[in-house]
């Protein structure tokens, strides 16, 4: 055995026992709603009581996620913390008895060289645990500035690369393996897959480390701010040392520290600068970020042809982009406003609740003016609204115990304009269509004998209508109407029909009659006519007049089982459920793989007679907020069951 093989052996030993993969639910928001997604990505236990390393761009909006470990045993996870800036994300296994995991450790990421073996490993394609071998090709890979602007990584508004360098290296990723690590041959984590454009890129792993471990100990990462733009010295620049202030924000801490656009920075604290090149650009913003908040640093500066030293004292940065939530009662997803996106938004306040979609014919989409994205709500029926809480709490308010929409005026920011609205927010219940005027009817279901059909025939004079289905066990199927019979007169008169245009000749005529009725049918069988008297009967409720139940926590609406259900299905006619009309793309019934037409016969081993239960039986389910619901269904001619997995918000 070779001796590459032997070192690739003993590494993938170490570090497969680490490897999970994580099948991930998560929330994305676009048109006013919450729409849930499935994806599947890898990551690694990096301690023995269970935390993982992943991309934030796999489980940083995570609702549920599962992680399948290389015993094949599926733990459920929850997310510690997330940062998109760098990309990372720490999840905990929650087994349900306290235990120790394997764990793989870090190895110095600064060490690695072009050319040193790596191994990428993961799970591509939402296959089984795999690994690939290759080498680094490139230990300080940036998104080339020629790429332009839009084609930078960004996520969440972050710009990934601002400070991620990226180790590339050739060992064949896929999507999939993102939040996979790459192993040296010591078995040693030297930096998280990430991207693949040819040639993949991974998070150097002394990053990862430190972002994991400040998520470990505090939820979050802390960074400081300075508030200025920056950019590398020009290529044909005569300085040799410094970085270039591109632009100063207003009451930032480098504008009151009397830093100026033009500035040459040449140090900062106890560290010279040097960025000529893009590939040191990430340096330099890590070092930036990690300043101590709130204490005072030294920074020389060049400033025409003059160096001059400047007090600095960085602030918090914060987030960019909090957490977005649902205004169901709205038709809004919205999200608080942080200090950056204040700043980016040219508003001095970071009060209100900013609007991210809106749902097309929702409350606030049908408002006059309709909102938009980026207004920003800052008030309801007067009542200033702070945050995006304080809005929940007054639309909680306004629509407890309403079973109409409840008409409130909205006062809106959008831009430098201050606008008012009348939106008429909560969500109207469904209400029992109720029955249209009952008429006589014949149980059979026919077509217009044409005049082409007559011709081909050989009957060029025949009318009337052709039966294409007898209801079975009704009056049509009792006197002996048969399929494939034409009705050729109804009470000894001659019917006329004799093309499309006709098609309601024989249940208007039916209709003339009352249900009770014997009426006397003449028809053609067999080349012979014969009399055959039918009672007629009420006509059955339409599937348009069913009874309905909408479920706004599951996100599908359904329906009582009409006659012409049980028919087209060839149901019992005693056949009972709840028959499903509507599921909302991205919402926990279709991630659960309940769809439209489905019939629910069974919700927690409980039978569903029809949607008055169903709707019991949900809101006790949500009373119990149960992590999981099994609902029993008939598909087809199939029986199966359904997994449902809320995320009950409180």
């Amino acid at each position: 055995m070779s001796k590459l093989r032997r070192q690739v052996d003993s590494a993938i030993g170490r570090v497969k026992p680490a490897l999970v993969r994580i099948q991930v639910v998560s929330a994305e928001y676009n048109e006013g709603r919450e729409v849930k997604m499935q994806a599947v990505g890898s990551g690694a236990i990096i301690n023995r009581e269970g935390y993982l390393i992943t991309n934030h761009h796999v489980a940083g909006h995570a609702i549920r996620m599962f992680c399948t470990l290389s015993n094949r045993e599926e733990i459920e996870a929850e997310l510690v913390g997330t940062d998109p800036l760098t990309d990372i994300s720490v999840l905990k296994l929650k087994p349900e008895k306290p235990r120790a995991f394997a764990a793989a450790g870090f190895g110095d990421s600064s060490k690695m060289r072009v050319g040193d073996y790596v191994l990428a490993m993961g799970s591509p394609m939402a296959l089984s645990q795999s690994v690939t071998l290759g080498i680094i090709s490139n230990s300080e890979m940036v998104m080339p500035r020629f790429f332009g602007p839009f084609a930078r990584l960004k996520l969440d508004g972050e710009d990934v690369g601002t400070l991620v360098r990226w180790i590339g290296h050739d060992a064949p990723i896929y999507g999939g393996n993102s939040g996979g690590p790459l192993v040296n041959l010591r078995g040693e984590i030297i930096g998280i897959n990430e991207i693949s454009f040819g040639l993949a890129g991974a998070i150097p792993g002394n990053l990862a480390r430190n972002v994991a471990g400040q998520i470990i100990a505090r939820g979050k990462v802390q960074r400081s701010w300075l508030g200025f733009d920056v950019q590398p010295l020009f290529k044909h620049a005569k300085e040799e040392k410094g970085v270039l202030i591109g632009g100063v924000l207003k009451d930032s801490p480098a504008d009151k520290g009397g830093l100026k656009p033009g500035d040459l920075l040449l140090r900062l604290g106890d560290f010279p600068i040097h960025v000529r090149y893009d590939e040191q650009m990430p340096d330099f913003m890590r070092l930036v970020t990690g300043l101590p908040i709130g204490e005072e640093v030294a920074a020389l500066v060049r400033r025409d042809g003059k160096e001059m030293r400047l007090a600095l004292r960085p602030a918090e940065r914060g987030e960019l982009y909090p957490k977005q939530q649902e205004l169901k009662q709205w038709g809004l997803t919205v999200r608080d406003l942080s200090f950056l996106a204040a700043r980016e938004m040219k508003r001095t306040r970071v009060e209100g609740a900013l609007v991210t979609s809106v749902r097309p014919g929702g409350p606030a989409g049908e408002a006059k003016p309709s909102l938009d994205p980026r207004d920003v709500i800052v008030e309801v029926n007067g009542a200033p609204v702070k945050n995006v809480q304080e809005l929940i709490d007054l639309t909680r308010q306004l629509t407890e115990g309403k079973t109409e929409p409840v008409p409130v005026v909205a006062t809106f920011e959008r831009k430098a304009d201050r606008y008012l609205a009348v939106v008429r927010i909560g969500t109207r219940e469904l209400k029992d269509p109720g029955l249209e005027v009952t008429k006589a009817w014949l149980p059979v279901e026919a077509q217009v004998i044409s005049r082409e059909i007559a011709r081909q025939l050989g009957k060029p004079d025949l009318k009337g209508f052709y039966l294409t289905r007898v209801y079975p066990g009704t009056t049509a199927e009792r006197a002996g109407l048969r399929s494939a019979d034409f009705i050729i007169a109804l009470e000894g008169e001659k019917l006329t029909a004799s093309g499309p245009e006709h098609e309601d000749e024989l249940s208007a005529l039916i209709r003339q009659y009352d249900a009770g009725k014997e009426v006397e049918l003449t028809v053609l069988r067999d080349q012979s006519e014969m009399k055959i008297p039918v009672e007629l009967v009420r006509s059955p409720r339409l599937k348009r007049e069913m009874k309905k139940y909408r479920n706004d926590d599951f996100e599908f609406t359904a329906r009582d089982v009409s006659f012409f259900d049980a028919a087209e299905e060839q149901w019992s006619s005693d056949q009972r459920g709840a028959l499903v009309e509507e599921v909302k793309p991205g919402s926990w019934a279709e991630l659960g793989s309940l769809y439209v037409g489905d019939l629910i016969l069974e919700v927690e081993g409980s039978p569903v007679e029809n949607v008055d239960v169903l709707k019991q039986q949900m809101e006790r389910i949500a009373t119990d907020q149960l992590r999981m619901v099994v609902v029993k269904v008939m598909r087809g001619i199939h029986t199966l069951y359904l997994e449902l997995e809320p995320n009950w918000k409180n």
